[in-house]
Formats: C-alpha cells, sequence, structure tokens
C-alpha cells in the first residue's frame, strides 16, 4: 500500500506532509516531457514517496512508472516547499507537497504511457508550453529555464 494511502486510513482528510519528485526530461532539441494527466491538466512526470525511499530513488521509479523511460544523471534544481504548496484535493483530503525537482537529458527507453494515470504524453518548447500546464509545474519550469539561460 503507498504511505500516503495508509496515512490517510489514521488522519482522514487532515492536512499532512507529503514527500515526492518531478523530473524535467529534455529531449535534444531542450523540449519538456509532459504528461497529461486524467484530471485534464499537464504536469511533469513523477509523484510521492514511499517508505525508505530518497528523493533521487522516488524521481527515477515514478518516471519509469508513468512513462517507461529510464532516467538518469539527475540534477536537483531545487526543493519546493511551502504555504504555496498547499493543496486540497477534490475528495477533501488536504496536504502540503515538499517537491524534489531534478532535470536530466540522459533518458534511455520508449514512451509507454500509464492509461491509469495519464490520457497523453507529449514534449513541448520551453518557450510554448500547453496552456493546461498548472502553475506549480510551470515555476519549476520557468526555475529551470532561469537556471540554465534559455535562450
Amino acid at each position: 500500500m503507498e504511505y500516503y494511502k495508509y496515512l490517510r486510513q489514521y488522519v482522514g482528510h487532515k492536512p499532512i506532509i507529503l514527500p515526492g519528485s518531478v523530473v524535467i526530461i529534455l529531449n535534444e532539441q531542450d523540449e519538456v516531457l509532459l504528461q497529461m494527466r486524467l484530471e485534464g491538466t499537464w504536469g511533469l512526470p513523477g509523484g510521492l514517496m514511499d517508505l525508505g525511499e530518497s528523493f533521487e530513488e522516488v524521481a527515477k521509479r515514478e518516471v519509469f512508472e508513468e512513462t517507461g523511460l529510464a532516467v538518469e544523471n539527475l540534477k536537483l534544481l531545487n526543493v519546493f516547499s511551502d504555504s504555496n504548496y498547499y493543496l486540497k484535493v477534490p475528495n477533501g483530503d488536504e496536504l502540503y507537497s515538499v517537491t524534489a525537482v531534478y532535470y536530466t537529458k540522459d533518458v534511455s527507453g520508449d514512451i509507454k504511457i500509464d492509461y491509469s494515470e495519464s490520457e497523453n504524453m507529449q514534449y513541448f518548447s520551453l518557450h510554448n508550453l500547453p496552456s493546461g500546464l498548472t502553475d506549480e509545474y510551470r515555476e519549476f519550469i520557468k526555475q529551470y529555464m532561469d537556471r540554465e539561460i534559455i535562450g
């Protein structure tokens, strides 16, 4: 059982802190891989930490589960956490996310969409991101662009 589901058995919908990781995956043209989630928003591949995992292990596991791609040589962009990362999801669960954001161009394999989590996956120009990209992910990508001085 995923750790957050285990916690929810005891705390119900009350706020909890949930650590996780996402990865900015770039192809040779410096386009970023985004996934269309089931709720209709675009985001970066990633997910929540399970017991005993490091942030980097979460990033690699979640990317592989969601995309079928193996990522290596992850570089830490930043860890995002504060009251701006409070969420109340449609079922009433409340959480504060602590998200380690990595980036890499070291990717192998073929995209295999996990349709239980995603509707689509597509590479996008960093300068022409889709309108359905959430503010949280847009901020992660902006910080990457600022750091890497993408022209």
